[in-house]
């Protein structure tokens, strides 16, 4: 089960889907019965979602502290009817042997449907936040949490959640990484190799010519730019670039991320859920260059505590930050590349699966808490 309110909740289901569906063909369903139930609606609460989270970054801090209260989601629930109501649908259609969810609503939806004896199947929620992890993931009950680290796992034991509830198996990526680990790779700073950085223009992404436009003018670095739909922007970046000595790349949309991020030695990037991990499994460093309050906080601040990246938020900082990390044959960025290690698990989908289908062949009882009373 999954949501449309940032790709981080997307992809983590699509991978997770991949991962059952390689051990069973067809056992497994990706399914967004917010996107389902109101499909309009929907539409233009994701619009309004993400003008806050670009345009009024203070308001989306204060509306995401305020989800953060104890309350908000027995509140929230009670204006979900349509969605509860698809949600039973489809159990009862495909009657699933167990759910996973990567989107937090799920949870209080399915704990009132268990309550009412309409949902018997284990529940797992799949966190796809790291550190500043809102409270609406583990106030409801389910039968377990996969986090991505160990230090969001701190986070919810502090909190109360049953530590033997919470299994540390990172976030689930696309299985492209696992099957490709010594196959696709990057040359090596310390041959010589001439530097290759990514830059990800997101929607909402502030200062994106202007950074696009200072990496291509240094000479001595292979660059890519992805700029998703931006036509324009797209158009204004290749005539630069055609200008160049060495070669770069200006892309539309692309479905190559996960190739790029294995073969580039840095990529430039909003703190996105599914961006900072799928560079975490990558092994390739990243420098943020904008986060979103809330959710996106503990991203940058997973990779800045393991000293695996950088934080740079002006076009002119994020240049000088690199030729930091690629001066003296890239020093700095081995350092970078050696801390990304312990935190990169490019098999976490496979490690859920195989979590939940020991659950589901155990047949364990029905969803529990595993949260304290005093902190629901």
């Amino acid at each position: 089960m999954t949501a449309g309110y940032g790709e981080g909740h997307n992809a983590a289901a699509r991978a997770l889907a991949a991962a059952f569906n390689e051990e069973a063909p067809d056992s497994a369903l990706v399914v967004d019965v917010f996107a389902l139930s109101c499909p309009r609606l929907n539409s233009f609460v994701r619009r309004a979602y993400l003008a806050a989270i670009n345009g009024a970054p203070r308001l989306w801090r204060h509306l995401y502290a305020w989800m953060d209260r104890p309350g908000f989601m027995t509140r929230g629930i009670r204006m979900l009817g349509a969605q509860s109501r698809m949600l039973e649908t489809v159990i009862e259609r495909e009657r699933p042997a167990a759910i996973c969810s990567t989107f937090p609503a799920y949870a209080a939806l399915l704990q009132r449907l268990s309550r009412e004896g309409r949902f018997h199947a284990p529940h797992f929620n799949v966190v796809t936040d790291s550190i500043s992890i809102n409270s609406i993931w583990w106030r409801p009950g389910c039968d377990g949490w996969f986090v991505p680290n160990e230090d969001s796992a701190d986070v919810m034991r502090a909190a109360g959640v049953d530590a033997s509830r919470i299994h540390v198996t990172g976030f689930p990526v696309t299985p492209f990484f696992r099957r490709n680990e010594g196959i696709v790779s990057r040359p090596l700073l310390s041959e010589g190799a001439a530097p290759r950085v990514l830059y990800i223009v997101n929607s909402g992404t502030r200062h994106a010519e202007a950074t696009a436009r200072l990496l291509l003018a240094e000479e001595g670095w292979e660059v890519t730019c992805t700029v998703g739909r931006d036509e324009s922007l797209r158009r204004a970046l290749s005539a630069v670039a055609a200008g160049r000595g060495r070669q770069a790349h200006i892309l539309g949309w692309t479905d190559q991320i996960p190739r790029m991020l294995m073969t580039h030695h840095v990529v430039v990037s909003k703190a996105g859920g599914a961006t900072t991990q799928e560079a975490i499994a990558a092994r390739c460093p990243m420098i943020v260059n904008q986060v979103v309050p809330g959710q996106e906080e503990g991203n940058c601040e997973l990779l800045l505590r393991h000293r695996a990246g950088a934080l740079a938020t002006t076009p002119e900082s994020v240049i000088e930050t690199l030729r930091t990390a690629f001066s003296d044959r890239g020093r700095v960025w081995d350092g970078w590349r050696a801390a990304l290690e312990p935190l990169a698990r490019p098999d976490a989908a496979r490690a859920i699966a195989a979590h939940v289908l020991a659950h589901v062949n155990r047949g364990a009882g029905e969803p529990c808490a595993g949260v304290p009373a005093a902190t629901r």
